[in-house]
């Protein structure tokens, strides 16, 4: 396929391998160099809103295995987006003063990689088709969630030994806050909400970042803590570690070296199911999510193959908990 042209976009190159750690020191003009298979929509949204020119990606924006809109996403926003192949780490270094010429890149003067133009007209018709090829995405998560039903019973019964905590959840609303599609509007959203009821704030990982950034102090943050910011982190908020089955906790390594005290909460599933889990069993009147995965197509874009974990936290919970959309609308903004 002939490489597309447009105009010549210049800006710096930042580059990282794990586009959600990436967009935290993107700034507008930036060049984002990426590996990331199958640009999920989450990371597209948020390169689109740190104002970066162009996005080099060192894998396959999509794949086709599944219907991924991330791609289409981002160059809808006006962000260029090529596929330039896995040597693009080693040809590029960071800071690097880049000139983007269709498909072409080039520093100092000098071709660096070359690549595919990712256009919106191609992707939304690679879209369409992916959309026509979903039975058998979905066979194959069935298939899978099934498999795993019976590891993460334990999920269903209430066999998770949960710890004591500071936090109170007893006849308390609680809002937990998952980094996903549109978390931080539908966070806003909100407001009345947060403001009326005062509810218990609850952050996932990266979710608590999206506390802190309305201004509000989270009282619980849970899960592996690889993407949760340092200030979210040392904002008083209790600390839970969301381990492995068997005990293992690779992010209670982080807040040892941040010297920040913490719970450690082995269990089987999703860090967002366990928040649910959690508060459903401490006694939460109601359960309001922000961010958290529903569909076929946010599991896929998530890399997770099945569902078992999440099936159950829902059947477990039932009408305790309700979808943050849904809330935004019965709750408007005044």
């Amino acid at each position: 396929m002939a490489l597309a042209t447009a105009t010549e976009i210049h800006g710096a190159a930042r580059l990282g391998r794990r586009t959600k750690d990436l967009v935290k020191r993107l700034g507008p003009g930036d060049v984002a160099v990426i590996d990331h298979r199958n640009l999920d929509r989450i990371a597209a949204e948020e390169l689109a809103a740190c104002g970066v020119r162009a996005t080099l990606n060192a894998s396959p924006s999509s794949d086709g295995t599944y219907p991924n809109m991330g791609p289409l996403t981002l160059v809808r926003a006006g962000v260029r987006l090529i596929d330039a192949g896995p040597e693009l780490f080693e040809r590029i270094g960071e800071g690097a003063a880049l000139e983007i010429d269709g498909g072409r890149i080039r520093s100092g003067g000098t071709l660096v990689a070359e690549g595919r133009v990712l256009e919106a007209e191609e992707l939304a018709a690679r879209l369409e088709e992916q959309r026509r090829r979903i039975d058998d995405a979905l066979l194959d998560f069935t298939e899978n969630t099934m498999t795993h039903l019976r590891e993460e019973a334990g999920l269903l019964s209430g066999a998770i030994d949960l710890p004591e905590t500071r936090t109170r959840f007893r006849d308390r609303h609680v809002l937990i806050v998952v980094r996903g599609t549109d978390h931080v509007r539908d966070l806003r959203a909100l407001r009345a909400y947060i403001e009326d009821v005062n509810p218990i704030l609850v952050g996932v990982d990266g979710g608590a970042d999206a506390i802190v950034g309305e201004g509000l102090i989270p009282d619980l943050i849970l899960g592996d803590m690889d993407s949760a910011g340092e200030a979210a982190l040392r904002s008083g908020a209790e600390l839970v570690v969301h381990a492995y089955p068997d005990g293992e906790a690779p992010g209670s390594e982080r807040l040892r070296r941040l010297g920040l005290a913490h719970t450690v909460l082995p269990s089987a599933g999703t860090s967002q199911d366990v928040a649910m889990l959690l508060a459903f069993e401490k006694g939460a009147a109601l359960i309001v999510s922000v961010g958290a995965h529903f569909n076929l197509v946010e599991f896929l874009e998530r890399r997770r193959g099945g569902m078992s974990s999440t099936f159950l936290t829902r059947l477990r919970i039932g009408e305790t908990l309700v979808d943050a959309k849904g809330v935004s609308h019965l709750y408007p903004d005044r």
